[in-house]
């Protein structure tokens, strides 16, 4: 089996997309995944399964709207992947896991012709499917990476900040 992490897009934040992580946990059960856990009220989940990464992204998505009417994307990430993140961050000096966002990406475009960096200079690194952003005065004073990103290169993002990717992927 294989653990991952789901990384639910836009869940419980700002009054919308309502979803109790126990409705979240309750979805997740019933579609067969084992050592099924939330982490937060954001949508974050822990789960093991024998299904391959895409599959279980779709499987979750569908189920949601079918079980409790929410549309959302969903992305997953195995605990090595997130530790990979964590590893791979460009930015050392960047000791606050509160001020530095991974901004988890479906896919990074081969020929984007739009560039991250240019919203938030010397403080946005694109990697392997995760946009970093160092955010040295606060998250909520600095440039949204994952609309602008979504809107021009076509894909799904969804952040976290380091301090809750740590915490996934030491679930995992």
């Amino acid at each position: 089996m294989t653990a991952y992490a789901a990384l639910l897009r836009g869940v419980n934040v700002g009054g919308r997309a309502k979803l109790p992580m126990a409705d979240l946990r309750a979805v997740l059960t019933g579609l067969g995944y084992a050592d099924v856990r939330t982490l937060l009220q954001s949508g974050n989940a822990v789960l093991s399964t024998d299904a391959a990464a895409d599959v279980v992204e779709r499987a979750v998505e569908r189920a949601l709207l079918a079980e409790v009417g929410l549309t959302t994307r969903c992305l997953v990430r195995t605990g090595d992947e997130l530790r990979a993140v964590l590893a791979g961050s460009p930015f050392p000096e960047a000791d606050d896991g509160s001020k530095m966002v991974a901004a988890f990406v479906s896919e990074v475009p081969s020929a984007p012709g739009f560039d991250p960096a240019t919203l938030d200079p010397g403080r946005v690194v694109v990697g392997d499917r995760v946009i970093y952003q160092w955010c040295p005065d606060g998250i909520s004073n600095s440039p949204l990476v994952v609309p602008a990103v979504e809107k021009k290169w076509g894909v799904t993002a969804t952040a976290r900040n380091f301090n809750t990717v740590t915490k996934l992927a030491a679930l995992l």
